[in-house]
């Protein structure tokens, strides 16, 4: 079972902007490489930090609107929303400390 529940188009407003707590998006798709290098450390992140945030993944071919509205070019790209509101993203397959330094200055 994997921690980071998946999104869609249609649950994207609920499940993200709605959230109490921040949220980390990941935008990735089937096909792609860099993103089946990040999905574990997305899901590590998900885990210890369980509780302080929410984590979630957009699968882009499934869910085009969501997409294009945050203009993903390329993916993997991991957004933070705080609020209702886009705080942060990181784009590409980053190590687990990038991206834990990033999400912190959220929490």
């Amino acid at each position: 079972m994997s921690a980071a529940a998946q999104v869609t188009d249609a649950s994207f407003d609920k499940d993200v902007l709605e959230s109490e707590i921040p949220v980390l998006v990941d935008f990735w798709a089937p096909w792609c490489g860099p993103c089946r290098m990040v999905a574990p450390v997305v899901e590590e992140i998900a885990q210890q930090y369980d509780g302080q945030l929410k984590v979630v993944k957009v699968n882009t071919d499934e869910n085009p609107a969501v997409a294009s509205k945050y203009g993903i070019r390329s993916i993997p790209t991991l957004m933070i929303f705080k609020g209702g509101q886009r705080v942060d993203m990181v784009v590409g397959a980053v190590p687990k400390t990038t991206l834990a330094q990033t999400l912190e200055k959220y929490l």
